[in-house]
């Protein structure tokens, strides 16, 4: 009778640790970090606990160089869309969009647009606001 209670226990255990985890989880738990690919860059985006009000997006490119690179926030399923963000140097290789302005929680879309000499290129990352 005891080992079958200690199971349920741990099993218990486990799945509070993981609730909590995935509602508390701190800093990361709500951060996104996300990669994907357009002609001849690879784009990764970086978004630090999305919210609502000014954020602040990370962009890192791999690939030839990018002369500009903008964020553009759209949340399609009520009509928003915003004017993009120029991102400005942040290191080699890397960009950042400050001031953001997502003005609701919900699915947004965050398009980066790259011009350089691979020609221009537009990545879409999803990013939650809670």
């Amino acid at each position: 009778m005891k080992r079958p209670t200690l199971l349920i226990a741990l099993v218990a255990l486990v799945a509070a640790a993981g609730a909590a985890w995935l509602l508390w989880g701190g800093k990361g738990a709500n951060s996104t970090t996300q990669q994907a690919v357009s002609g001849p860059y690879t784009v990764q985006f970086s978004a630090d606990q999305p919210r609502i009000g000014g954020n602040t997006f990370a962009v890192a490119v791999a690939g030839p160089a990018p002369e500009a690179v903008t964020v553009a926030p759209v949340m399609a399923q009520m009509g928003h869309a915003f004017a993009p963000v120029p991102a400005g140097p942040d290191g080699p290789g890397r960009f950042r969009a400050a001031d953001v302005g997502l003005p609701m929680a919900g699915q947004w879309e965050i398009t980066v647009s790259l011009r350089g000499p691979g020609g221009p290129a537009q990545v879409v990352f999803p990013v939650l606001v809670k």
